[in-house]
């Protein structure tokens, strides 16, 4: 895909996506901003629920209902990630480079996820949610920018040690062992990636866009 031409950078912005929250976000200010996955987790658990319950009739009629819930859920889905991509644009405005992990891989990483919660965390349209962010950036003199995933939840942003078990996700906590450094999890991701960001925009290194 050819990269817009954008005069300068006027703000960078690193963008977490998840579950618990669906985007959280760093920008160039030290603002950290989340949207939540609350009540998302909550239609999908009942889109979910009426899947299991159909597929279990296994009637003709019942599988009729269970292809238009899907259609259904799509189009939702569809809906949620063109109100996320829409309001990250028009807050930032433009010269913005958005900065992403390349997910391209996620499914691959299925056998990592416990089995009653690979539904939720392989099925959201990440990639529709990156491809609506790019094409709204492209449109309004901004572009998306996709790093490695590697590590973005694992390395301290104040001291820059590794540490794969600082992470506790059942409290949705960082916790930095060598400098002290606590936060949300999810914000430590976001401002790793906006750091992955910032060295591509100053190193002037190739960046990769969303195919």
């Amino acid at each position: 895909m050819e990269i817009p031409e954008i005069d300068q950078i006027d703000n960078i912005v690193g963008i977490d996506l998840g579950i618990n929250f669906i985007a959280t976000y760093y920008d160039s200010n030290g603002e950290t901003h989340f949207i939540s996955g609350k009540e998302i987790k909550q239609k999908r658990a009942h889109f979910k629920r009426l899947r299991r319950e159909l597929q279990r009739r296994g009637t003709p009629s019942a599988r009729r209902r269970l292809q238009a819930i899907g259609r259904r859920e799509n189009r939702w889905m569809s809906d949620v990630n063109h109100q996320i991509s829409k309001a990250l644009v028009e807050q930032y405005g433009e010269n913005t480079l958005f900065v992403l992990e390349d997910l391209s891989g996620i499914r691959g990483a299925l056998t990592k996820v416990r089995r009653k919660n690979r539904y939720e965390t392989v099925s959201w349209a990440y990639a529709d949610l990156r491809d609506k962010l790019s094409y709204k950036a492209r449109t309004n003199k901004s572009i998306v920018a996709l790093v490695c995933p590697k590590c973005t939840s694992q390395d301290c942003p104040k001291c820059g040690t590794r540490d794969k078990n600082a992470r506790n996700r059942k409290l949705s906590l960082y916790s930095c062992k060598s400098c002290g450094y606590r936060t949300n999890d999810d914000r430590i991701a976001a401002m790793n990636i906006y750091a992955k960001g910032v060295d591509i925009h100053l190193n002037d290194k190739k960046i990769k866009v969303p195919a």
